[in-house]
């Protein structure tokens, strides 16, 4: 009996749904749209993660989680490689993920529309409505949450702090 095994790409992808990203752990790196492709030739399974910026810190914990699920899966000749050939943007999560990062407590980002959206979105002059209470009664308290990738917020309707995933 050989110890080659074949893999569907759906396998792979079913995979892939069971990496969460590991600072926002109620989305996996699909819903986020960091796990860009699987390419199967033979028994080799490649996959392809686009990180959200350049200077994301938890590339390399993504990078790890995805060999350490494919290990548990029993996929044993793979590899993981960081694909740069696109910008990341907030436009490749899905609907499914912003309604969960609003659950969580996260504003999501807005479709980016226009330069002047983005600028607005960066500049804190955008109206992110609070995702706990849904009032547009916010300000913007720093550019910078938790992550890079977030803004701090303030809701002045129910006095709670937010994130804000900024728009990319």
């Amino acid at each position: 009996m050989s110890t080659k095994t074949l893999y569907i790409e759906q396998q792979i992808w079913d995979y892939l749904q069971e990496v969460t990203d590991p600072e926002i752990p109620v989305l996996n790196i699909i819903e986020m749209g960091i796990a860009r492709g699987v390419s199967i030739e033979g028994d080799k399974v490649t996959v392809f993660i686009t990180p959200t910026y350049s200077g994301c810190p938890a590339m390399d914990a993504i990078e790890k989680m995805v060999k350490e699920k494919l290990v548990e899966k029993g996929v044993s000749n793979f590899d993981v490689k960081l694909d740069f050939s696109q910008t990341w943007t907030t436009d490749w999560m899905t609907d499914e993920a912003k309604i969960k990062l609003k659950d969580f407590g996260i504003a999501p980002p807005e479709k980016t529309t226009s330069e002047e959206d983005f600028l607005k979105s960066i500049s804190g002059t955008k109206i992110v409505p609070c995702p706990l209470c849904d009032s547009f009664e916010t300000e913007l308290q720093s550019q910078f949450g938790s992550t890079a990738c977030k803004a701090q917020y303030f809701c002045n309707s129910c006095h709670q702090p937010f994130e804000h995933f900024k728009c990319i």
